[in-house]
Formats: C-alpha cells, structure tokens, sequence
C-alpha cells in the first residue's frame, strides 16, 4: 500500500508538473519583478519592470496562436472534430491572453509615450487589427451550422489569421518607423538594457506565462469536449 500509495502521488506529479513549474515561476517572476533593482534609464524609468509582465504575455499569446494554426492544419488533413475543438480552444486562450497585452502595454505607454494608445505607431495597429481578424474567426465558426463545412473554412481562415497576424506584429513594424523596442530602428531591449539581473526575471516569466497558457488551454479543451460529448447524445 505505501508503494501504490506513492506511486499514485508521483504519477499525479508527473502529469501536473507544468502547472506546478506555471505557478512557481509565475509568483516568482510577479514579486521579482516589482523588488528586484533595475537599470536606472531616461524616460523609462521604474516602468521597465513591465517587461516583466506585459512581454511575457504576449509570448504566450503568440504561442497559443502556434497551437492553433498547428491543430487547424491538423483538422484540414485529417478533418476530426478533436482537432477543430483544440484549433478553436488555443485560439481563444490566446485571444484571452491578448487582454492583459493591450491593458499593460497601455498603462506602459501611457507614462513612456504619454498617451494610452496612439496610432503613429504600426505594432499597435498591427495588435487591432489582429484582434479584428481574430474575432472573425470565431464569428465565422459560429454562423456555419454544418459541422464538415466548419471545420473545413475553420481551418483555412485561421491559417490566414495568423499569416496576417505575424506581417502586423511582427513584419510590418520592422520595416516602418516604430515607438517599440526592437522595430522601426529602435534598439531592442536585449541590446541595451536587459542586463543579467533582468534576464533572471525575464526569462522565466516567458517560460511561467507560456505554461500557464497551456494550462489553461487544456482546461478549456476538456470543457469543449464535455460540451460536445453532451450535445450529441
């Protein structure tokens, strides 16, 4: 019994362990980040420490997005509704995730740029426009009841989405001139002040958000199937 007793303990260990990581490193990186130092810089000033949180969340949208269009092209070869329903949920994780982006990214600009949003710059047309393509897609899902027909346009449109996600956020910036770090001939962070006691708190609030994205995409996934299952007895 003591065997079987700890086995079971480290077999729910071993499922789990991403959420415990989630959760370690996310408290870890949220008190870090606001008591550790940072680099003393014009204009930015104590609002640095938002790299901490604001970054970090985005690189978990983007990455929910991944699993998206990585289930869509699973769905369009082998056309089953478990692929749809995991398309569908990655994409509405990161859709969620990109909330607290836009809501610390304009607190951030606010006391850098001096205004909540501006559209002078192209990443955040790039994020409003991506939002818009985004909420089309799940408005296309829901007015098709054919659920071949579905999954199929599904699946093409959120190929495109994310194709025009990645030239709004991640090309277009690049090329034009940009109030972000990073684009339109600005410095990025890494470049200039993301120092080693930074990268401490970075680096790890990436891996915490990410895994906390997945979290809660697994959660939303088992929901939809319930759902599913439910709606077809």
């Amino acid at each position: 019994m003591p065997f079987q007793y700890h086995f079971g303990i480290q077999q729910k260990m071993g499922k789990h362990w991403y959420k415990i990581l989630a959760s370690v490193l996310i408290v870890y990186t949220i008190f870090a980040g606001l008591l550790n130092p940072v680099p003393r810089l014009d204009i930015l000033n104590e609002t640095i420490r938002n790299l901490y949180y604001h970054v970090p969340v985005w690189f978990a949208m983007i990455f929910m997005m991944i699993v998206s269009l990585v289930y869509s092209l699973i769905s369009l070869s082998n056309s089953t509704t478990q692929s749809d329903l995991k398309a569908r949920d990655a994409a509405a994780i990161g859709f969620f995730m990109a909330i607290p982006g836009i809501a610390t990214g304009s607190l951030w600009a606010k006391y850098t740029w001096g205004t909540w949003w501006t559209f002078e710059d192209p990443k955040l047309n790039g994020v409003a426009v991506s939002i818009l393509i985004y909420s089309a897609y799940f408005i296309l899902r829901e007015s098709i009841e054919d659920e071949k027909k579905r999954l199929k346009l599904a699946a093409v449109y959120n190929v495109f989405a994310f194709v025009m996600m990645m030239v709004f956020i991640m090309v277009l910036p690049r090329i034009q001139d940009s109030l972000h770090p990073g684009n339109g001939g600005n410095p990025a962070f890494a470049k200039y002040d993301l120092d080693s006691g930074m990268r401490l708190v970075f680096y790890p609030a990436v891996i915490g958000w990410v895994l906390f994205s997945y979290w809660l995409f697994n959660l939303k996934n088992n929901l939809s199937n319930i759902q599913h299952k439910l709606s077809n007895e």
